[in-house]
C-alpha cells in the first residue's frame, strides 16, 4: 500500500493516466488510499443477475458450436448465484462432453449435465459404496428432499443423487427460482428443517444415526447462530453478539470477541438450540406423516441413483415413474447448427462483455 501511494503521488493531474485496481477486501483498505484524487471511485462487482449471465453465455458461447434445442435465457434462468468463472466453466464442460461423444454440436442436454458438474462436483464413479452405505445414503437424501419438497418456504428441489460427487456420498440440489439477496426468518428455519430432515430419516427408517449428517448439524448450527447473534432473529430483540476479530491479510476470520455477560451466553445457547429443535421437529412431523412417500424415493433413488424435480413430484403423487429412455453416443451428431445467435461484433475500440 505504501508502495502503491509512493507511485500514484509521482503523477501529475495532468498526465491523464487512469489507475484501476481490485480488491475482495476494500473493508481493510488504508484511508490515504480512497481519498479524493487517488481511488475515489469506486465501482462494485457482484454477481451477475439473469441478464448479465445470458450475455456472459453469449460470450462464451461465440466460438462453440450450439444446436438448435440450446436455450441461453434457460440457462441463465437455471444458474442462479454462478460467477462468471461458473459459467465460462460450465461451458467448456458441456463442450468437453459433447467433444467426448464425436458430436458436431453442442446439445442443451451437455450443458445440463455441465451445470450439475459445477454445482454438485464430478460423479465419482470409481468409488464403490457397499449396499448398506447406499441404503444410508439413499434414505438420507430422500429425507432431505421431501421436506424441502413439502415446505412453502424452500427453494425448488433440482436433483437428487445418491452418485458420490466431490467430498459427499450424496447430494440433494436445491435452486431458487430468482435470484436472492435478502433471506427472511421464514426461509431460514425452512433451511434449518431442510438440514435435519437427512439425519431424521436414518433415525427413523433405518434406527441408526451415522456421520453423514455431521456437515448438516455444523451447517444448522451455524445459521441458527447467526440467526441469534447478527441478524437478531430471536426473543433475545434486535442486537448483535460478539465482535469479530479478523487477519487483514488472510481475510478470515481468527478469534471473536466476546461483548456479553455469562447471563447472556446462556441464553443465546438456549436461544440457538430452539431454533435447531423446532427445525427438527418441523422435519419430523413432514417425515412420520409422509413415511411411505420417503420409502419410495429412496427405493427409486436405489435403482437409479439419480432422480430429477420432476420425477420426485411424481413419487409424491403415487405415481409409477416412466421408463428411461437409452442414451445414444451418436445423439445429435446431424443436430443443424444455429447459423446467428445474437451476437453483435463488437465495436472498433470496444471490448465485448466478459465475465
Amino acid at each position: 500500500m505504501n508502495q502503491l501511494l509512493v507511485e500514484m503521488d509521482g503523477f501529475e493531474s495532468n498526465e491523464g493516466v487512469i489507475l484501476m485496481a481490485a480488491t475482495n477486501r476494500p473493508d481493510v483498505l488504508d484511508p490515504a488510499l480512497l481519498r479524493p484524487g487517488r481511488f475515489d471511485r469506486r465501482v462494485v462487482v457482484g454477481l451477475p443477475d439473469v441478464r448479465g449471465r445470458e450475455e456472459i453465455l453469449r460470450v462464451h458461447t461465440r466460438k462453440i458450436p450450439i444446436a438448435d434445442d440450446v436455450d441461453l435465457s434457460v440457462l441463465a434462468r437455471g444458474t442462479p448465484g454462478f460467477s462468471g468463472a461458473d459459467l465460462a466453466n460450465m461451458v467448456n464442460e458441456a463442450a468437453l462432453l459433447a467433444a467426448r461423444h464425436n458430436r458436431k454440436a453442442v446439445l442443451m442436454f451437455d450443458f445440463e449435465v455441465a451445470k450439475d458438474k459445477v454445482l454438485m462436483g464430478v460423479e465419482r464413479k470409481s468409488m464403490l459404496l457397499s449396499d448398506a452405505e447406499k441404503k444410508v445414503t439413499a434414505y438420507h437424501e430422500a429425507g432431505h428432499a421431501l421436506v424441502a419438497m413439502k415446505l412453502p418456504n424452500s427453494d425448488p428441489v433440482h436433483k437428487v443423487t445418491i452418485i458420490p460427487r466431490g467430498m459427499a456420498l450424496g447430494v440433494t440440489q436445491q435452486l431458487p427460482v430468482d435470484d436472492r439477496h435478502n433471506y427472511t426468518r421464514d426461509y431460514l428455519e425452512t433451511r434449518l428443517a431442510i438440514l435435519m430432515g437427512g439425519r431424521l430419516a436414518e433415525e427413523i427408517f433405518l434406527k441408526q444415526m451415522s456421520t453423514g449428517a455431521g456437515n448438516d448439524i455444523e451447517r444448522a448450527t451455524e445459521l441458527a447462530r447467526k440467526m441469534v447473534c447478527e441478524w437478531g432473529m430471536s426473543t433475545l430483540g434486535p442486537l448483535t453478539f460478539g465482535k469479530k476479530e479478523e487477519q487483514i491479510f488472510l481475510g478470515r476470520e481468527i478469534a471473536q470477541h466476546r461483548d456479553y455477560s455469562e447471563a447472556t451466553a446462556v441464553k443465546i445457547d438456549e436461544e440457538v438450540r430452539r431454533l435447531v429443535d423446532d427445525g427438527y421437529k418441523a422435519a419430523k412431523g413432514i417425515i412420520e406423516t409422509q413415511g411411505e412417500v420417503l420409502e419410495r424415493i429412496a427405493l427409486a433413488l436405489l435403482v437409479r441413483e439419480v432422480l430429477d424435480a420432476n420425477e420426485i413430484v411424481l413419487l409424491i403423487e403415487g405415481k409409477e415413474l416412466p421408463a428411461r429412455p437409452p442414451v445414444s453416443k451418436d445423439d445429435g451428431v446431424q443436430q443443424v447448427l444455429k447459423p446467428d445467435r445474437g451476437t453483435a461484433p463488437a465495436k472498433s475500440g470496444e471490448r465485448p462483455a466478459t465475465a
